[in-house]
């Protein structure tokens, strides 16, 4: 009774429009929504009212939530969910977001098997226990330019979905068991591809830091699939339409069609 509860309350939210207050935070903050289809942004709009009532937010190093910052943050969350069958970020629980960049501490394993702990700078990062954490600064920085391949929240977010899977492996749970063999295939060549034009001092589409691990690679790829689809799908054709058929859209064709 509880999860029939909580289907329907999801659709009538789907069905509501965010307050005019809201959506103006949106289009402002977030120019990537003046792309997507009318459809897609109605649906946005639902999905990002879903995702408000459903994770906290804390803020961190003294920094006060607001409505601008919960919005800004959700709408690029619920991007990556439109046109899919999703429980929105089903293990996620809170989003912790500091003013600016931060100090964490590592432990990082040797080969030889020794830990080695320290601090570290971070903007963000995504925990498989139900946190994610940003900064403020950077999502903000993320979401203004839609065209250089960063986005905060694309990346940390990706990091969710790849989760969900069970493990943070760089393969996230597919619609078809069919589509495991051709991810693996195509996400594995385009990784190892990357590591070498990367050794061989080459120029790249795809950020560097995707040759850390196929996990990152997946969060790296996804960025340049919502921010760079048209250079993507001309340079790595293949590890577009696999992302496409992941993620159920086209934003290539939304950025040739200028819906903005």
């Amino acid at each position: 009774m509880l999860f029939e509860s909580k289907k329907k309350h999801r659709k009538r939210l789907m069905q509501q429009k965010l307050p005019a207050e809201w959506l103006m935070i949106v289009k402002r903050n977030v120019p990537y929504y003046s792309y997507l289809p009318n459809n897609a942004q109605n649906e946005l709009q639902g999905l990002i009212l879903i995702f408000l009532e459903e994770k906290e937010f804390e803020g961190c190093d003294g920094l006060k939530i607001t409505d601008e910052i919960r919005l800004t943050i959700a709408a690029q969350a619920c991007i990556l969910l439109l046109g899919r069958e999703t429980d929105l970020y089903p293990t996620l629980r809170s989003i912790l977001v500091y003013p600016h960049g931060y100090i964490a501490p590592i432990n990082h394993r040797q080969p030889d098997g020794t830990v080695v702990e320290g601090m570290q700078p971070r903007l963000g990062e995504s925990w498989s226990l139900g946190n994610v954490v940003l900064s403020w600064d950077d999502v903000l920085r993320g979401a203004s330019d839609i065209h250089d391949g960063h986005n905060l929240v694309f990346h940390e977010f990706a990091h969710q979905l790849d989760n969900e899977s069970g493990a943070s492996e760089g393969a996230p749970e597919l619609p078809k068991r069919s589509m495991y063999i051709a991810w693996a295939r195509v996400l594995g060549r385009e990784y190892k591809a990357l590591i070498s034009s990367l050794e061989r001092h080459r120029s790249t589409l795809l950020d560097s830091y995707g040759a850390t691990s196929p996990a990152e690679f997946f969060a790296v790829a996804t960025e340049c699939f919502f921010e760079k689809p048209v250079e993507l799908k001309r340079l790595h054709p293949q590890l577009y339409e696999i992302l496409q058929s992941f993620f159920q859209q086209d934003p290539a064709s939304f950025i040739e069609k200028g819906n903005g």
